[in-house]
């Protein structure tokens, strides 16, 4: 009995010990690291976030306590939040390359890796090989121009769309789901020329579906991402439930490629020269990529161009209509601004470049992007090298977040920062601002290396949309809703989406 009890001391010193000396290891480590709430062993600071909270606001409370660089414990997850236009210049002048790594979550974790994918991928040879593909041949300015009808078929269709649901201005319709589709059949344009959501799209419905699954739960919060230990476990069915939805989809996508796969081999038929066939007829030099692209890598980049590319600018597009139907003064005069519009040839739509001369409309969209973000973090960094920024030592492997959402609200850069104001984008001082990634206090798209290749396209197609609909219709609130009493409040998912879906009612203009 005696041995064990000395046993059982033996083991206590030695536990205690190894714990003294981690608790001097973070001391030593805290020092030099950026500042932070105290953290609570295990937990770290995930119980001062709150039950069902909002990342982005936490962190930005937290922000203003302890500093724009500020080092939190998400669990085990070394974590560095940036939360100043300041603090994002010196990220992304000088330290963008190595900080340009990627934080992958359990729910990214699917069977097939990072093969393929722009968004997930580590900096490198790979992913800058799929980068250039991607900028030259889906978002160049030659690319964009050659598709300009198909953004306008595509806004057309949904126009007539949304005035069928309308019943001529007798019904309210959900803005976001119109906006949806508009944007998934122009993405199924670019990559395999067709319309893939419509009456007689039963295949294009499944993907719809599985694809809105994914992003569902890939943005939920997963208990595995903080605590290592229950990975395999999934205790919340996160990565489960997302692979199963990713493997359908990529089984439609796998249809997909194998009818035009039999496609060309037809004598006859022409090549459709989309983005299917420069992943099909890509050839690489086996260094920084493969000499061929595999039907899963294939796949991979398809899927990835769907989740990326529709959430966002939906997101956007939704909070715009719900920020204008909450201002109806702001509405009134971005809609007298389109009317007065002179078109050439008479009695035609608007073109994108028409659009484009429109200051106050391009105000809009710049102000519903510096109020609601589409990823209020971007897509999470990592740090592939420790690095010292602006005297914090930031660690390897941390997760750098930068809170463009806070960013975009910090009032020592904006007066007024909460309220929707487009005319501070009239102003001669803020004309020149813009979401190309040189102007750091307003980054709703990133910057440097990692920012969104899309930025060509979104910049045609936010306008284009946006007008269209403002265009075509005056919108009322439905059931008497009066547009203070409206419900403002978000939802976080792998975009920070309205809580509340915008219903409105689309009355046809009719021009005098």
């Amino acid at each position: 009995m005696d041995v064990e009890l000395l046993v059982l001391a033996l083991v206590v010193m030695v536990l205690w010990s190894l714990w003294a000396a981690v608790l001097k290891l973070h001391h030593v480590s805290a020092k030099a690291s950026p500042p932070g709430p105290r953290r609570w062993p295990l937990v770290g600071n995930l119980l001062q976030l709150g039950y069902g909270f909002a990342p982005h606001e936490s962190f930005a409370k937290l922000a203003r306590k302890h500093g724009p660089v500020m080092t939190l414990s998400l669990g085990s997850m070394n974590t560095v939040v940036i939360s100043s236009n300041e603090a994002a210049r010196e990220m992304f002048k000088h330290h963008d390359v190595v900080l340009a790594g990627r934080k992958i979550y359990e729910s990214m974790k699917g069977d097939f890796g990072n093969e393929g994918s722009l968004i997930t991928a580590q900096y490198g040879p790979h992913w800058r090989m799929l980068r250039r593909l991607c900028s030259k041949e889906f978002f160049s300015s030659t690319s964009l121009d050659a598709m300009h009808h198909v953004r306008r078929r595509c806004i057309d269709h949904m126009v007539r769309f949304i005035e069928e649901a309308g019943g001529a201005g007798t019904k309210a319709v959900d803005v976001r789901r119109f906006f949806f589709l508009m944007t998934f059949n122009l993405v199924g344009n670019f990559l395999f020329s067709k319309d893939l959501l419509g009456p007689k799209s039963e295949t294009g419905e499944q993907f719809y579906y599985h694809a809105g699954k994914v992003m569902e739960f890939a943005g939920k919060p997963n208990v595995a991402d903080f605590f290592p230990v229950l990975r395999r476990l999934d205790p919340q069915g996160i990565r489960r439930k997302t692979q199963y939805h990713v493997n359908q989809a990529f089984e439609i996508a796998g249809g997909f490629l194998k009818d035009r796969l039999n496609e060309n081999k037809e004598v006859f038929v022409e090549k459709k020269n989309d983005f299917l066939d420069v992943l099909l007829d890509y050839n690489g030099d086996g260094v920084e990529g493969p000499l061929k692209f595999s039907p899963t890598t294939i796949n991979v980049i398809v899927f990835e161009m769907f989740t990326a590319g529709t959430d966002t600018t939906t997101s956007t597009l939704e909070w715009a209509m719900a920020e204008l139907l909450h201002n109806p003064t702001i509405l009134e005069k971005v809609q007298k601004e389109l009317r007065a519009l002179t078109v050439h040839p008479p009695n035609t739509n608007p073109t994108e470049r028409d659009f484009e001369k429109l200051p106050y409309l391009q105000a809009v969209i710049k102000e519903t992007l510096r109020l609601h973000p589409p990823l209020p973090f971007l897509v999470p960094h990592k740090a592939m090298d420790s690095c010292n920024m602006l005297g914090y030592h930031i660690a390897k492997e941390a997760q750098v977040l930068v809170n463009v959402w806070a960013i975009g609200r910090d009032p020592n850069t904006w007066i007024d920062p909460l309220e929707f104001k487009p005319e501070r984008f009239l102003d001669p001082k803020m004309q020149q601002v813009d979401y190309k990634g040189q102007n750091f206090e307003f980054l709703p798209f990133g910057s440097g290396r990692r920012m969104c290749p899309a930025i060509p396209l979104a910049s045609r197609l936010l306008p284009l949309a946006l007008g269209s609909v403002l265009l075509a219709f005056d919108w009322i609130l439905e059931d008497g809703i009066k547009a203070g009493d409206m419900d403002m409040s978000e939802r976080m998912g792998i975009t920070l989406r309205k809580a509340v879906p915008v219903k409105a009612i689309p009355v046809p203009y009719i021009s005098s």
